[in-house]
């Protein structure tokens, strides 16, 4: 009964892996990075992911070299099954209990991590067409050890991005216009972002002799006098810090001259240091 029993979950990792490896776009899981997940990755996840959970893990088997086709020589592979707990979002229902292939980082003694039975984790998954109850990693990193603060902050960031006027996924930056004032000192700069769907979106910079310069984003065609910076670790804030280049490309100021480029990229730098760094755990793939 054992070796049958066996032989049901390698057939069904190997399954789980065929759906990984058959995809144009997909990548043998890598190993996960033990650092907590800030905004960044967690709005990395939840915004690609077309499943997000809350799990319970109820069984795990550490798969055998043979039986991990492909696999890292650092990392050792296991087949879950979890019940779910809560789905935080999802196409379509999935069934109480789900199956999937996880790769996990060795120790530096090569020793396989332990995965007990009981643990909560939030996964980020897609699933497989026509096996019910199976899914499949979003990435390497999709499956973090769950936190009450982590999942109210994946909702939140999916409750944004659905509400009617979210912040857009942003693809470049188009022109950049320089506009001195009537006095020494004046001066508003605006930066027109390219976005995915063709949204508006603007930044302005206005700088008075005597104060601190001040920026605001626009979502709209008409710059709203009320408009202020993004709140750091929200949607808007995310799209602009985790996306925006470090250096403005040359042709967003092909109409400026020479001092009109030279206070646009002042502006812009300082657009950049009040946003912030976006932090990650990890490099983003």
């Amino acid at each position: 009964m054992k070796n049958l029993h066996h032989k049901y979950i390698v057939g069904a990792a190997g399954a789980l892996l065929l759906g990984l490896t058959t995809t144009a776009d997909s990548q043998v899981p890598q190993p996960q990075i033990s650092a907590a997940p800030t905004y960044a990755d967690l709005a990395d996840l939840a915004l690609t992911a077309p499943v997000a959970a809350h799990v319970r893990l109820r069984d795990s088997t550490l798969l055998k070299a043979k039986e991990a086709v492909g696999l890292q020589p650092n990392l050792a592979r296991y087949y879950v099954e979890a019940e779910i707990i809560s789905l935080i979002r999802s196409p379509e229902g999935l069934p109480a209990r789900i199956r999937y292939v996880v790769d996990l980082p060795r120790d530096p003694k090569g020793k396989a991590p332990k995965l007990r039975k009981g643990t909560e984790f939030i996964l980020f998954a897609l699933p497989v067409a026509g096996r019910p109850g199976e899914i499949r990693l979003a990435g390497p990193d999709a499956q973090i050890p769950y936190t009450q603060a982590r999942a109210d902050q994946v909702r939140a960031i999916l409750k944004e991005a659905n509400q009617s006027g979210a912040a857009p996924r942003i693809t470049g930056i188009g022109r950049a216009f320089h506009v001195p004032g009537a006095i020494p000192g004046e001066s508003e700069t605006q930066f027109f972002l390219l976005t995915a769907q063709n949204e508006p979106v603007s930044i302005t910079v206005l700088r008075r002799p005597g104060e601190l310069p001040q920026y605001a984003v626009a979502l709209s065609e008409i710059v709203d006098d009320a408009a202020g910076p993004p709140t750091r670790d929200t949607l808007l804030w995310y799209r602009l810090a985790c996306t925006l280049p470090r250096t403005l490309p040359a042709q967003s100021m092909a109409e400026a001259d020479a001092a009109g480029v030279a206070a646009i990229q002042d502006d812009y730098r300082y657009v950049l240091a009040q946003l912030g760094q976006c932090t990650r755990s990890k490099p983003r793939r």
